[in-house]
């Protein structure tokens, strides 16, 4: 459990002719999260960007624009490529010289393109109108005479035949509809179109050339053919393109923004006619060593004050000016536990005055899913991919997911190999039915006919590991209970301690100490009863002193709870005990995974191999005992994926509903410091010392 990092407010004034310098600067000590002047705060308006952004707002919308005509996206592999390198290009019109390039190859891509589209139409309608006896220029250049070509859904033979003077062409299949022309007179068009439409009609435009529809059939498709040849060669020469400028393109589209985003910090900032004042927020730890390295950088230019540091109690937030008031968080975890900083943010932001949840989950959440995993076999592929979703990815969504994968599974392995005592389902010890009640399991002794020193038995429980399906299942229900006693209480402490620190004790213990008065009540007394109802524990002595001292405690807390929240804080009281129960899924999800492999065993290995211990382990013909072990591992692979979705999805669930609710009320605004990222781009040694 850990508290966000302190922060403390500088306001920061220099020389407004020198703010382009101060950027770079403030950008150097990555630590500045500046807080937004608002227009007439302090009689100052915002400031405007720097006059380059004009110019780098153009480039980066060509190279946005060339980006997307060339197929570049965002994961398109480019070897990086030095800032100084980069700046240069840019500098010297690089962006204009590729945009010309790219142009003039993607008008004669595109020019193609609308010839091969006019064409196609053009070959289209030939192949309708050479069923007719008719030249191609025959369809069109008339004064007085309209003619009208198109297909149709039925015959408008007999119909077109109360058209005077009108010479009608029509060629129908009863399947396949038709296609019809009409020679008509100009003022009777209105008339056979009208009759034409009756009949499904759609007009297709007459095409232009000479001769018969066959013969200038034959010579489209041939100007086809010739266009489609240099359309291959014009999208070769684009590809190329791609090629050749694909790490120019992405580093400038990386630097633009860069520069854009600098040239618009002063957007942010108050600034008058010859100075700026910027509010920031700073890591108190580094307060002195960021002022002492912005006025190295800038010399005279520049005067920092030290405004306050924030403190945990909320009264110093009610009473700060609104745009200071909220002071933002800046995770304060370890390396792993940074990892889990990306499962909080799925709720929230913690806020600056509570406790940073991450380090509960970093151990709750793997522990909760190894135990309900509890099988070697099954805990080997999941830490073997989640140490490679570490090695290989920086996106945070999967690095988080590779991070449970690969602490689950080493829990899951240390349950499965300490305490269980088992690997896909099977245990390692015992004789065929002995782990097993009723004895349908095989164990690896019994499965490989080897048997295993002493001391290997003696590193695990019981000498054979925990049986989830046998007679130790009550065991397993209660030690779930007890953990999630000890889950929802070190929910409840924490509550107790956030508001305890934003408030006062006093406040605390009306709002936190009577849940955890009336948890500890609830607890005490569903013991006394449950070992009166299923240990045979008599009503009497301890017993009955723990259901007095239960009953008292549930009812304290119940009244403290009562006179903070009022009578509704009463209802909430049966969903303690639903929450507790809720714990007891971890065992149960646990049993119906080794149900689930325990049968696939039985089916593979006892049913189509013959496998029995009374007879001893015979393998059968290799033609017959591979088959049947694919069929196995593919059978164990879906308890390995159901297993990921029903271990991981409620191991998370009692993070977010039991233990973070307790607590956690998030809604802090992230800490954004003025720093860059880069990705596509990278600094010389002589520039790291200016920008990380």
């Amino acid at each position: 459990m850990s508290l966000p990092e302190s922060m403390s407010r500088i306001v920061v004034v220099g020389v407004k002719s020198r703010m382009e310098e101060a950027i770079e600067a403030f950008y150097s000590v990555r630590a500045l999260h500046v807080i937004d002047h608002t227009s007439g705060v302090d009689d100052m308006p915002i400031g405007t960007p720097l006059p380059t952004n004009a110019k780098a707002s153009e480039r980066l919308l060509r190279v946005r624009s060339m980006e997307k005509e060339l197929g570049i996206g965002d994961n398109t592999e480019t070897a990086r490529v030095p800032v100084v390198d980069i700046r240069g290009q840019i500098s010297s019109g690089g962006v204009e010289d590729v945009e010309a390039e790219v142009l003039k190859a993607l008008d004669v891509r595109n020019d193609l393109n609308q010839r091969i589209a006019e064409l196609n139409t053009k070959i289209k309608s030939l192949e309708l109108l050479a069923a007719f006896p008719i030249d191609v220029d025959l369809y069109s250049g008339y004064r007085s005479l309209a003619v009208i070509v198109g297909t149709v859904k039925e015959d408008p033979t007999e119909a077109l035949k109360a058209l005077q003077d009108a010479e009608t062409f029509v060629s129908f299949k009863k399947k396949e509809g038709g296609v019809a022309a009409v020679f008509v007179r100009a003022e009777d068009e209105g008339k056979a179109s009208s009759i034409l439409s009756d009949h499904g009609f759609a007009e297709i435009p007459a095409p232009d050339g000479k001769g018969a529809a066959p013969d200038a059939l034959v010579v489209a498709k041939a100007s086809l053919a010739v266009l489609v040849d240099k359309l291959d060669s014009a999208q070769k020469e684009v590809e190329a393109l791609h090629m050749k400028h694909k790490a120019f393109l992405r580093a400038s589209d990386e630097e633009l923004a860069i520069e854009i985003e600098k040239g618009e910090v002063p957007l942010r900032v108050a600034a008058g006619e010859y100075t700026y004042i910027m509010d920031a927020w700073v890591p108190t730890k580094r307060l002195q060593e960021v002022s002492a390295e912005l006025e190295s950088m800038l010399g005279n230019s520049v005067y920092i004050e030290f405004a306050e540091t924030r403190g945990r109690n909320l009264h110093e937030e009610d009473e700060a000016e609104e745009r200071f008031k909220v002071a933002p968080t800046k995770g304060n975890n370890g390396k792993i536990a940074k990892e889990f900083e990306y499962a909080t943010s799925l709720v929230s932001t913690p806020k600056y005055q509570e406790i940073d949840p991450s380090i509960l989950i970093m151990f709750f959440l793997p522990l909760f899913f190894g135990f309900m995993i509890g099988d070697c076999g099954y805990a080997i592929p999941f830490i073997i991919i989640g140490a490679y979703g570490l090695k290989v990815t920086r996106h945070k969504d999967w690095r988080a997911i590779a991070m449970v994968l690969f602490f689950g599974g080493i829990w899951s392995f240390l349950f499965g190999f300490f305490f269980f005592g088992e690997a896909l389902g099977m245990h390692f010890i015992g004789e065929h039915g002995v782990v097993w009640d009723p004895p349908v399991g095989m164990t690896w002794e019994g499965l490989l006919g080897v048997t295993m020193p002493d001391w290997f038995s003696g590193i695990m429980v019981n000498g054979h590991g925990v049986s989830k399906l046998g007679d130790q299942v009550g065991m397993l229900l209660k030690l779930t209970i007890y953990v999630g006693i000890v889950h929802i209480m070190i929910g409840y402490i924490c509550g107790y301690l956030n508001v305890r620190r934003q408030h006062n004790g006093k406040h605390a213990f009306l709002e936190k100490g009577g849940w955890i008065i009336q948890f500890v009540g609830v607890v005490v007394l569903a013991y006394a009863v449950t070992q009166s109802l299923f240990s045979d524990v008599p009503m009497e002595g301890l017993n009955l002193c723990l259901a007095i001292l239960g009953g008292v405690l549930m009812v304290s807390g119940l009244a403290v709870n009562i006179k903070s929240e009022g009578a509704k804080a009463g209802l909430e009281l049966p969903g303690v005990l639903g929450m507790i129960l809720s714990y007891a899924r971890l065992a149960a999800i646990g049993m119906s995974k080794a149900g689930m492999a325990m049968a696939f065993n039985y089916i593979v290995l006892t049913m189509f191999l013959g496998m029995d211990a009374a007879t001893g382990v015979v393998w059968p013909s290799m033609y017959i005992v591979i088959p049947c072990l694919v069929f196995l591992g593919f059978l164990h692979f879906v308890v390995w994926t159901l297993g990921i979705l029903s271990a991981g999805l409620h191991a998370l669930r009692l993070q977010f509903v039991e233990l973070m609710t307790k607590f956690y009320e998030g809604g802090g605004k992230e800490y954004e410091p003025l720093r860059i990222k880069r990705f596509r781009t990278f600094l010389t040694k002589a520039e790291t010392s200016k920008e990380v």
